[in-house]
């Protein structure tokens, strides 16, 4: 399935590889690059597996010294970066280019300081997402933003895409929880941006690196918020006859002013296979599963959890469970952050990243069936409803070219729907290649060309993430150096 177009390396610049390597490794040591095939092919494709291209070369840096020194050899001869955490990105963000230095910085994991008194952390931008709760989780803080890849994919990634996650619905995404970032940009000149404090003064620049998926720069390190966690929390199941009825039950949760730290779609398709899975304890007679988690005190857990049973109750729930145990939370908890991979042990499918507004979420969920059914595919869809953010499932034969075919064909419909309904092509994923030929879906030429321009000012020779992002055909309108 490779129905994206990529553009053709730089002859040229590949012809030049073993002398690229060599010179990367008299700068950097040995040890921080790899030139060899087998080395390379490890980092030839992130999550969004259909696409492979061999790296020119990998440079694993220790420090943000190294990542500098790295990218103004690149700068001054005319090389290509890729910016690389853990390679978990779903869109295709860290596909590197035949031509391109992949500078992965997953080795760069320290903890750096950690201010509890004013609940931040600074750390090197490799670290996971998880570990970064557990250097503060003795003192009782943690982060907030907890993608389903979070034991794996590193805070460089997260910033890279501004992640969420199924708490983000009363914490915020990535953006909302990251204070300051230090950034080598293009010509290996080192840029900090924002720090401790909450707001920085003028311009709000953080604002444009948190999701700008690799395209201004490299993040070596950031500043982060910490959250004193809460007492206690507790997560409920409520199952229904259909997922429109379910999707009805969320907007009136959230219309009724009620903030749960989670609220957490699946349907019956889903429903089975993480039961299978994980051994959660779903209800398997249900055509729709909410997971909707409170936390506080004990009254206040309780008190939320009989408001929204009350809510729940008029849309005629077939299932009401309440966790009674950490044990049954964590199983819960289990079924759903296990989700995409144990679909993945049944079919190859595609992950869809669209968001939407609350209230269109049952006329969506009906079309978005609809869609894979006229495409002959089936579809399990699994999603933080709380916040609209929608990840469908497609599943299909990554064997079969004409699945594959109908698999993109129906990703894309459904992302152009998103955007029809009011709401946007990403939510947590990135655009990267997956969505970039679908941007100007959502925006139109002088939206695009104004991204275009800051994209220009921050890398003038367009060397950083080649391909993504922009629809190709759109950067013949930039700037001439652009262009050319």
């Amino acid at each position: 399935m490779t129905t994206i177009a990529l553009p053709a390396p730089d002859a040229a610049i590949v012809a030049r590889r073993p002398a690229i390597v060599a010179e990367l490794q008299k700068l950097l040591g040995a040890d921080r690059v790899i030139g060899d095939e087998d080395g390379r092919r490890a980092y030839e494709t992130d999550a969004l597996t259909a696409y492979r291209r061999m790296p020119l070369a990998v440079v694993l840096p220790r420090s943000t010294e190294d990542v500098s020194a790295a990218l103004r050899y690149c700068h001054a001869n005319g090389i290509k970066v890729v910016a690389r955490g853990a390679g978990t990105s779903l869109a295709g963000g860290a596909l590197p280019a035949e031509d391109a230095v992949v500078i992965a910085v997953s080795k760069m994991t320290r903890v750096l300081e950690i201010d509890y008194a004013n609940r931040t952390a600074r750390l090197e931008a490799g670290i996971t997402n998880l570990a970064i709760t557990g250097a503060v989780s003795r003192e009782g803080f943690f982060y907030a933003p907890d993608p389903s890849s979070q034991l794996a994919c590193t805070l460089a990634g997260n910033i890279g895409m501004n992640s969420g996650g199924a708490h983000c619905l009363k914490y915020g995404v990535t953006t909302n929880n990251v204070h300051g970032v230090r950034i080598v940009l293009m010509d290996g000149e080192v840029v900090d941006i924002g720090g401790a404090h909450l707001d920085a003064g003028g311009y709000d620049l953080l604002g444009l690196i948190v999701g700008s998926e690799g395209q201004f720069g490299i993040v070596t390190e950031a500043t982060v918020r910490i959250i004193k966690a809460a007492e206690g929390a507790r997560p409920m199941m409520l199952g229904f006859s259909s997922s429109e009825v379910a999707g009805q039950c969320v907007s009136a949760v959230i219309g009724a002013g009620i903030v749960p730290v989670a609220i957490e779609f699946m349907d019956r398709p889903a429903i089975q296979i993480c039961e299978a899975f994980a051994k959660a304890g779903y209800p398997m007679d249900v055509e729709a599963l909410l997971i909707v988690e409170v936390e506080g005190s004990d009254v206040e857990i309780d008190d939320q959890l009989a408001a929204i049973t009350a809510i729940a109750r008029g849309f005629n729930p077939t299932v009401v469970k309440v966790s009674d145990s950490p044990e049954m939370s964590a199983k819960i908890w289990k079924g759903r952050k296990s989700a995409f991979g144990a679909v993945g042990r049944l079919a190859d499918y595609l992950c869809m990243d669209g968001t939407i507004p609350l209230g269109k979420l049952p006329e969506v969920l009906v079309a978005i069936t609809d869609i894979c059914q006229q495409h002959q595919l089936k579809v399990a869809n699994i999603f933080h409803a709380g916040d609209g953010n929608l990840h469908p499932l497609i599943l299909f034969d990554a064997n079969d070219a004409s699945s594959a075919a109908r698999a993109e064909l129906a990703g894309a419909e459904i992302l152009t729907l998103c955007v029809k309904v009011g709401g946007c092509l990403t939510g947590e994923h990135g655009v990267g290649i997956e969505k970039r030929d679908l941007m100007s879906v959502q925006f139109n030429p002088t939206d695009l060309a104004v991204q275009m321009r800051i994209k220009t000012l921050f890398d003038p020779d367009w060397l950083l993430n080649p391909a993504k992002v922009f629809p190709l055909d759109a950067r013949l309108t930039a700037e001439p150096r652009v262009a050319a």
